[in-house]
């Protein structure tokens, strides 16, 4: 009926032309060259549709067939920018100039008369022509562009004065050696002070630095260097700001850990080292055995046939130090030490610290020029309008000449122990260098990140690409997600110490940070350092621990009464500390107090099996071992294993225990018993072994080592 109706009701003359239609078979068979085709077509009242032949439907049978994409529409991407003229946009579509005025009179109606140089202003219209002549369009910069060097604005060193403009200046000496050696006893003698009276902890946690006048009016600038292991930084900014190092050996310890790290640093500063071995007033103590050691590392002494000199000295009964300041005038005058004192100021920041009262201040070694107050210094990231300068004594100085060490209040931007210190013309340049400075570090930082950001868009393609030919190869658009949904804010529910540390000096904080970087037990307690400065604990600070639920580490610093109150009412727990491995000390007991609690099983009793019986209870029989308790006891309340050979066939409890047909809670040593285990299905065999333990809680403790 419907073939009837189709039929008539189309143009059967024009079908006819191509087809005929047989009267038995339902296909329409189709005239070409006189070859006779079929073409098989299923009759609608709808469409005609092309029916699937029998190796089509095969193959679908078989499996999914794979998804084929159909490719991108074939439109080349081009790249615009902004002021192209219509020359310019004829040679990005690689098209004639006739071409693009044709498509102008549909892409700009405005009627703006064009030739070829005119500068097309609105984007616009350039994206219309693109579209208009089947293109697509991306962004890009002017090709002919000249991208241009951005100049150099930072503060340099200014380039060596001329030889008739060097004047001598004094020598800088930086005393060195293994802790509790007696470096600053050695200092209090030469300079008639008892700076080691004031120490914490009876070590040097601060580097120094002042001058000591000579009995032939000379001047000799000394740095005092920690000692302890964990300020190896400060130890290795002193040993390149120095012209002389004085490596103090104790003569009853001899050569030590720090001792052997301190001629490593001189070497790599190309130095000179003076040794002087201190202590030589205690009883049987031997200077050859000192100097032996030394020899065995390459430090020869003048005694050893070498030539490095050696003075015993004992800075506590103060004898020899005149021995020891003649050697280091004599090794000044051999290197000639000379400077500029008229050129531009050139220095490095020896410590930083912020004072309460006189607010950010550091002190600077002056190499080179005459440091006066007015100048305008720049120093890594701070800079400084000098209006105050200090002597190491406290004493205010109008200016400070090459060698010596100065406290320089002013500062804007407090500077990092170990910062090139240089001046500039005005406050104006400063701001400059400190703007390019800023653009420098930024730069590195996007450097860095864009590294980070390159290797997780790797990984995520990488898994976007499996994903994609998982589907694909499954013959669908779309995946369901694999287990459940993730939240979009998942909770850290893994132990963390967060820290908050505040020091006196930056080289203070500097100690304790790079103690801080050695931690490597994460995968137990993460470590986190979410905030660190020079100063005393602040609102600010007290703000971020309560975000962070961090701990306040107060190194040498006082934290103010308001501060303190503010701090006890949110909970926030500030330590205070003023000797370094006591706070590292604090840090690993909370480290340890959030280890989790693990359990070890405590062995309480052995017993070997001699026979499996088995019992009747009610209608079934259950298996008992009779065992007899060869060590130690077993406990009906513990915990048991059976143990055949070397595998475990059983963990579980009991459920009787019995002595003699009575029941009974323990098994002393060489009594026989019978043990029921809670599992039926747990079965024994002569020769058994038995285990009766419990579990036992554990507290770990971390394996950290800072290294001292």
């Amino acid at each position: 009926m419907y073939r009837n109706l189709l039929f008539n009701r189309l143009p059967v003359k024009l079908l006819h032309r191509e087809y005929q239609l047989p009267k038995v078979s339902c296909f329409i068979k189709a005239h070409t060259n006189n070859n006779l085709k079929v073409r098989r077509i299923s009759i609608s009242v709808v469409c005609w549709k092309k029916r699937r032949s029998d190796e089509e439907k095969a193959a679908v049978s078989q499996g999914r067939s794979a998804i084929r994409y159909s490719p991108k529409a074939g439109s080349e991407v081009v790249g615009i920018w902004r002021n192209m003229t219509v020359q310019d946009v004829a040679d990005v579509l690689k098209k004639d100039i006739d071409h693009v005025f044709k498509v102008l009179n549909f892409a700009d109606k405005t009627g703006m008369t064009y030739r070829k140089d005119t500068v097309i202003h609105n984007p616009q219209v350039v994206r219309d022509i693109v579209k208009i002549s089947g293109c697509r369009f991306k962004l890009v910069a002017r090709p002919d562009a000249e991208i241009k060097d951005e100049e150099n604005k930072d503060a340099v060193p200014a380039p060596p004065a001329a030889e008739e403009a060097l004047r001598p200046r004094p020598p800088v000496v930086c005393v060195m050696g293994h802790v509790d050696h007696g470096k600053t006893t050695l200092l209090d003698a030469l300079r008639d002070t008892a700076v080691v009276e004031t120490e914490f902890g009876g070590i040097t946690q601060h580097i120094g630095a002042f001058e000591v006048k000579l009995p032939s009016g000379g001047k000799v600038t000394f740095l005092d260097t920690p000692g302890h292991a964990a300020f190896t930084s400060m130890r290795s900014r002193g040993a390149h700001s120095t012209d002389i190092v004085v490596l103090v050996v104790a003569a009853d310890d001899g050569v030590m850990e720090q001792t052997l790290e301190s001629i490593r640093m001189a070497r790599e500063a190309n130095v000179p080292i003076l040794v002087a071995i201190n202590k030589i007033d205690k009883p049987g103590v031997n200077v050859e055995r000192v100097l032996r050691g030394l020899a065995q590392h390459g430090v020869v002494c003048e005694q050893a046939g070498g030539d490095v000199q050696a003075v015993p000295v004992s800075a506590l009964r103060r004898r020899n130090l005149h021995a020891l300041l003649e050697a280091l005038t004599l090794q000044a005058q051999l290197m000639q030490l000379r400077a500029d004192p008229a050129g531009q100021v050139e220095g490095v920041v020896i410590e930083a610290l912020v004072d309460p009262r006189t607010g950010k201040q550091a002190t600077v070694l002056v190499r080179r020029g005459t440091l006066r107050r007015g100048c305008t210094l720049v120093a890594g990231a701070g800079w400084a309008k000098v209006r105050m300068l200090r002597s190491a004594e406290g004493a205010s100085i109008d200016e400070a000449p090459p060698s010596s060490p100065v406290v320089v209040l002013g500062w804007r931007e407090l500077p990092a122990a170990g910062d090139l210190v240089l001046e500039v013309a005005s406050e104006k340049r400063a701001a400059e260098v400190m703007r390019w400075r800023a653009a420098q570090r930024m730069k590195e930082k996007q450097q860095s990140d864009s590294e980070v950001i390159e290797a997780k868009m790797s990984e995520h393609q990488q898994r976007y690409r499996a994903m994609l030919s998982r589907k694909r190869a499954m013959g669908r658009y779309k995946l369901k997600p694999e287990g459940p949904r993730e939240k979009m804010i998942k909770e850290d529910t893994h132990p963390a110490l967060n820290v908050i540390v505040k020091g006196d000096v930056d080289g203070s904080v500097e100690a304790i940070l790079d103690i801080l970087d050695t931690y490597d037990d994460h995968e137990r307690v993460r470590l986190d350092l979410v905030h660190f400065g020079v100063g005393q604990v602040t609102p600010n600070d007290l703000e971020i621990a309560e975000a962070f639920n961090a701990i306040i580490y107060a190194f040498n610093v006082e934290c103010p009464p308001a501060v303190a109150a503010d701090a006890k009412d949110l909970n926030i727990s500030v330590r205070k500390h003023n000797v370094i491995y006591r706070l590292v000390d604090d840090v690993k007991q909370e480290i340890t107090a959030r280890i989790p609690v693990t359990q070890t099983e405590e062995v309480i009793g052995e017993a070997n099996v001699l026979q499996e019986f088995m019992v009747s209870e009610g209608r079934r029989k259950v298996p008992v071992a009779g065992c007899r308790c060869v060590r130690g006891s077993l406990a009906k309340n513990a915990l048991y294993k059976i143990i055949r050979g070397q595998e475990t066939v059983f963990e579980g409890k009991l459920v009787s225990m019995k002595h003699l047909k009575e029941e009974v809670p323990t098994i002393k040593r060489d009594q026989e018993c019978g043990l029921k285990f809670d599992d039926p299905e747990a079965r024994v065999q002569p020769g058994d072994t038995v285990l009766c333990y419990r579990l036992r809680d554990v507290a770990p403790r971390t394996d950290w080592d800072p290294g001292f």
